[in-house]
């Protein structure tokens, strides 16, 4: 039992490092000057921002089931999709800032729900994937 505690730590480190990985990745999507702007920025940004739902809540809660974690993330992003429905003054205002709309975005479009549903599938094995791997190495080091 002490050898899986000890082990906690640094797989955490591993899906903290994977967090960072794929923040860079979306911020640089949101920001790619290049060509494709427009989808880069706008549809294929929305797959490194689930990920990095998904991840994040693993981290916190890493005993909680990665498919869970994957349907719960994809569930409030559909959420947050409609929500960009409702746009009184005070929430368009926090919309207006970077991190507003880097959250909770700003217009909505059925066009991003394929790719919250494509996000929750890989973002359920990256978490899967490493559930697994850690696994594997609380085995190995207990023989």
């Amino acid at each position: 039992m002490d050898c899986c505690l000890e082990m906690m730590p640094r797989f955490r480190y591993y899906r903290l490092y994977d967090i960072v990985l794929i923040t860079v990745l979306g911020l640089a999507a949101k920001f790619y000057p290049g060509p494709g702007r427009a989808w880069v920025n706008d549809a294929f940004g929305g797959i490194p921002y689930e990920i990095f739902w998904i991840l994040l809540v693993g981290w916190l809660l890493p005993r909680a089931q990665p498919m869970a974690i994957a349907i719960a993330i994809f569930l409030v992003t559909c959420g947050l999709e409609f929500a960009q429905l409702y746009q009184p003054a005070w929430l368009q205002g926090i919309r207006a800032t970077l991190l507003g709309r880097l959250g909770l975005g700003n217009t909505f479009s059925w066009q991003d729900f394929p790719y919250y549903g494509v996000s929750a599938v890989l973002g359920w094995w990256w978490l899967r994937w490493h559930q697994r791997k850690h696994i594997a190495l609380v085995r190995q080091v207990r023989t």
